[in-house]
């Protein structure tokens, strides 16, 4: 079983990889949530418009984990910020999961017509219930991040982030202001390995581009990464990633990606 290693946000440890569940259900979730803990994964992500909440629970309690030894993360729909719907959300969200808290709760998108102090407030309560450890955002542009930061005590941003994907912005307002930054589509929907650069460096190192991918990113201060995965193998791969180092011609040559690759859009205010 592989250590993965953790960062330290705002005092709490985070494992710096995590598996994301998107788009896994039934069996395979199961299966997959309890293949990564075998493995050695701690860090599991989740959220209620995934529909899987009960089979990533099952996969959990399938391995007989210490509820103590994960990091959890859940996230509530757009459509349901409103105070009294945000806390039957993560009240239904435990229930699923079987657990008696979460570790993170996260507004998966921002809704223009409900004003964030609202959400906001009501992750509050819940976590003065103790409901929840901390929380959270998702998919907000550094606009949003920065007036929700103005409100509430947030602990993380959760964006799509990968060599293909500018995100200087968020990561410089997640390092200023010790938030954890997660990854999501870490390896571009496999997009990373298209590249001469990549595949380059990959080859150098006797690694695959998406494990190139993975340790360009957690390198990175702040930074987390929850590939998806339900193939064990790609599973094991995702995390044998700290047996090498990337150095400065490493660095550049990923920086040095051509004028194609795609750039952030800060348009984050609608789904």
């Amino acid at each position: 079983m592989s250590k993965i290693p953790t960062k330290v946000i705002q005092d709490t440890t985070v494992p710096v990889i995590g598996l994301g569940t998107y788009e896994l259900e039934g069996d395979e979730c199961r299966e997959a949530v309890s293949e990564a803990i075998h493995l050695g994964y701690r860090h599991i992500d989740t959220a209620r418009m995934y529909e899987n909440e009960e089979d990533v629970g099952l996969g959990i309690l399938d391995t007989g984990i210490v509820r103590d030894d994960l990091f959890l993360t859940s996230k509530v729909w757009w459509e349901d910020l409103d105070e009294k719907t945000v806390i039957n959300e993560i009240e239904a969200s435990l229930e699923a999961l079987r657990t008696d808290y979460l570790d993170l709760v996260l507004i998966h998108w921002p809704n223009p017509d409900i004003p964030l102090y609202e959400p906001l407030g009501a992750l509050e309560m819940l976590q003065e219930s103790e409901l929840i450890r901390y929380f959270g955002v998702s998919n907000f542009s550094a606009d949003l991040l920065t007036e929700a930061i103005q409100i509430a005590s947030i602990f993380s941003i959760q964006v799509e982030y990968h060599p293909l994907l500018d995100q200087t912005e968020i990561l410089q307002m997640a390092q200023r202001h010790d938030l954890l930054m997660t990854s999501y589509s870490p390896l571009a929907r496999g997009d990373v390995a298209k590249y001469d650069a990549i595949r380059e460096v990959a080859k150098r190192h006797g690694k695959t581009p998406y494990q190139v991918a993975l340790r360009w990113l957690i390198d990175q201060p702040k930074v987390a990464v929850i590939p998806k995965s339900s193939d064990p193998t790609h599973l094991r791969e995702n995390i044998e990633i700290f047996d090498f180092e990337l150095d400065g011609d490493d660095l550049a040559k990923i920086a040095n990606l051509p004028g194609d690759v795609k750039k952030v859009n800060p348009d984050f205010a609608t789904v």
